[in-house]
């Protein structure tokens, strides 16, 4: 019988061990055990000596067979160690929700894949059970949230502004009125040196130019924001168009989510568009001033969306609707945005986990939301939240998940 040297043998198992941790990621005790089977091959000369062949084989099989078992369990218990959710909906929280997303993965490992589709796609998607939550700006109401055995929570607040493509204009330089606004997006208004724009902005030089209108074509929760403050601000608009996430439009060129918005109006000279306040600094546009119901100039920042939500009845519903509001610094398109899931949940461990990830994010994401020009939600509202969880959501058997 032809033995092979000690140094030979390892060789051999060298390239063996090699090409085995090549291909599998296991975790690093795997590694340890793998490399503690390797390490016997360098007594198997000696072994051959001593032991007959068929205890040889009896002795590798056995230490083979154990440490595949250990390893494949260990891999098994690294595998579902962590959890992987899916949500779709709006896209006026998309950008906060990448970040929030990001840092969880990097401090739990566990990965958020969050698709800005707008909120009626939103809405259907968990209605179709097709994500583990949904997202939308529009509130539903308490009769389809029961008919539909959902609960929804708010997370951040933030708001709507008017990006304007306008030559010699920056941000903060023009200011305009909701009635005003009304009568752009009816088509009344048609170019920006009208009357009624130069009446809010003495001393600003306005260009004879044709205004272009830009407008949602998908189902929209920042639409139904926006379509909601209208109403509350132009009678004709009420009664002609009224408030919803998709509405008749009278006039604009259609963009898909707030993204497509914001990159109608970065490149069509003369255009105005609204979109959640994150997009139109990302990408650089001028954005205006409104008149508030105080009747005051203010600007769209973390402040005046705060001072917006501050008069908010919480405790009564979450769905609260904070357009129009008074207040010296609010800013009059503001609003919350909200996350649906099932009540009961089929996969409790995802339920639980998108829980979780919505809790950590009031106990850590603050800045982040910051950051972006979100305001968060109010200490006292996010425990009743948590509160809400532990009442709403459960799993089958009525088991609470938070």
């Amino acid at each position: 019988m032809t033995v092979l040297c000690q140094s030979q043998t390892e060789s051999h198992f060298a390239v063996i061990k090699m090409s085995y941790l090549r291909h599998f990621a296991v975790t690093k005790l795997t590694y340890f055990l793998l490399g503690t089977l390797f390490n016997l091959t360098k007594y198997i000369p000696l072994l051959i000596l001593n032991i007959p062949l068929g205890g040889i084989m009896k002795l590798m099989r056995t230490t083979v067979v154990s440490v595949m078992v250990a390893t494949f369990s260990l891999t098994t218990l690294s595998v579902f160690a962590t959890t992987s959710l899916t949500g779709a909906g709006a896209t006026f929280p998309a950008p906060v929700y990448a970040k929030w997303a990001d840092s969880y993965q990097k401090e739990t490992g566990n990965k958020v894949n969050y698709q800005g589709i707008g909120s009626s796609g939103g809405v259907k998607q968990i209605l179709a059970n097709t994500v583990d939550f949904g997202a939308s700006d529009a509130p539903l109401s308490d009769e389809k949230l029961a008919a539909d055995g959902l609960f929804q929570f708010p997370t951040v607040i933030g708001g709507v502004v008017l990006a304007v493509n306008i030559p010699g204009i920056k941000s903060g330089e023009l200011t305009l009125d909701g009635k005003t606004l009304g009568d752009i997006y009816l088509g009344k208004v048609k170019k920006w040196n009208d009357p009624a724009i130069t009446k809010l902005n003495p001393g600003v030089k306005l260009p004879e130019q044709d205004i272009a209108v830009v407008r949602r074509a998908d189902g929209s929760g920042t639409s139904f924001v926006f379509t909601n403050y209208l109403s509350k601000v132009n009678e004709e608009w009420k009664e002609k168009v009224g408030v919803g996430s998709t509405v008749s439009w009278p006039v604009g060129l259609g963009g898909k989510g707030n993204d497509g918005i914001a990159a109608f109006v970065q490149r069509l000279t003369g255009s105005i568009g609204y979109v959640e306040y994150a997009y139109a600094k990302q990408n650089h546009l001028a954005y205006t001033k409104l008149v508030s119901a105080d009747g005051n100039v203010v600007s769209p920042t973390e402040v005046s969306f705060s001072a917006a939500a501050r008069k908010a009845a919480w405790h009564k519903t979450f769905a609260q609707d904070l357009t129009n509001q008074s207040g010296e610094h609010a800013w009059p398109i503001t609003s919350t945005t909200f996350i649906l899931v099932h009540k009961q949940q089929k996969d409790s461990v995802k339920g639980a986990e998108v829980l979780k990830f919505f809790d950590w994010t009031y106990e850590n994401g603050s800045k982040q939301a910051n950051d972006l020009d979100y305001a968060t939600l109010p200490k006292e509202v996010v425990e009743q939240v948590r509160a809400a969880w532990k009442t709403h959501v459960k799993d089958s058997s009525g088991k609470a998940l938070y």
